[in-house]
């Protein structure tokens, strides 16, 4: 870190341009001094998500070059003039949607925060924030899942998958998984999948049908998109419910909506900012995470870590689904 007389110099993955992993590269920056309702964090672990690389390929264009990355823990450097409930040395996690987390330090805005328990390390208090907060959603807004329900999750396996397998276990759902392999079969099944579908080498359709007396699955969250999506309108029941939050296989083929109308299926569309909309919303959420790691129903897995300076090798693996659980930055000063 160089202090400047605007700000201070730090490192961080800056993305050049759209493309693949090697549009990122470290450098150094230089960063304003926080607003005044922002804080400096000092960074000490940043999260990856397939956010990161949609905005990377160019799937949802972000104008460049920027500073990647919405997830990070660590703690407060510096305090804006107008913030009241932080203080300089606060152990804080954040979920924003413009922060710069690939990165040593980020200004972010203090409405944004979440504070970090002690019992918590920076790893995962940059695991849980995004995709905790999105299960969160995923769980609650859509579909009221009950005792008994059947729930289908695909790539159940993930740092995604993972957490929205426990919670609905949770609730006493009878969740099944689908996952790529047998290793990742295990994951999920240790996550509380009653059933998992290894769907490089079964049917996910029939597996469901043949689970549920051939009536279909209740609800089924997607995150995959281009690989599942018309074959989900198959496996839901009539007057189902689907909800798409994600496409790290490519965006779903377009459908008339008048198929929906053959079982009645209800289809919903997510994307955390939505469920986010204002600081109480989004510690409502948080809160709720926390609450389920703190009673030990809500376990969080860190498949693998690495240096700041590899964000685009640990992207590339995300990307490729060569990874189960979240994958963490860990950033050096």
């Amino acid at each position: 870190m160089t202090t400047t007389k605007t700000g201070f110099k730090c490192h961080a993955i800056r993305a050049e341009g759209a493309g693949d992993e090697t549009v990122l590269h470290f450098k150094e920056i230089e960063l304003a001094p926080p607003q005044p309702h922002e804080v400096r964090v000092k960074i000490m672990a940043a999260g990856i998500n397939f956010i990161d690389i949609y905005e990377r390929r160019g799937s949802y264009p972000v104008p460049t070059p920027y500073t990647v990355g919405r997830e990070g823990a660590g703690t407060i450097d510096a305090v804006g003039s107008a913030v009241k409930d932080f203080k300089q040395g606060d152990r804080v996690a954040f979920c924003a949607h413009r922060s710069g987390a690939y990165s040593q330090y980020a200004n972010v805005c203090a409405d944004l925060l979440i504070p970090l328990p002690d019992t918590l390390s920076f790893e995962q208090g940059a695991a849980f924030p995004l995709q905790g907060m999105t299960a969160h959603y995923l769980i609650f807004e859509f579909y009221k899942i009950q005792p008994g329900s059947t729930v289908l999750i695909h790539a159940a396996a993930g740092g995604m998958g993972l957490l929205l397998c426990q919670w609905a276990n949770h609730l006493g759902a009878k969740v099944i998984g689908t996952t790529s392999s047998e290793d990742k079969a295990i994951l999920a099944q240790e996550a509380g999948c009653d059933k998992v579908i290894i769907y490089t080498n079964q049917d996910f359709v029939q597996e469901c049908k043949d689970y549920t007396s051939g009536q279909g699955v209740d609800y089924i969250i997607d995150g995959v998109g281009k690989t599942t999506f018309a074959m989900d309108l198959e496996a839901v029941r009539m007057r189902g419910h689907i909800a798409i939050f994600g496409s790290a296989s490519g965006r779903a083929e377009p459908i008339s909506p008048n198929i929906l109308q053959q079982k009645s299926i209800t289809l919903h569309g997510g994307s955390l900012g939505c469920f986010m909309q204002d600081g109480a919303e989004m510690r409502m959420r948080a809160n709720a995470v926390l609450a389920g790691i703190e009673q030990k129903w809500l376990n969080l897995r860190i498949g693998k870590t690495f240096p700041l300076q590899l964000a685009g090798k640990a992207q590339s693996l995300l990307e490729t689904r060569q990874t189960s659980g979240k994958v963490i930055l860990t950033v050096n000063h």
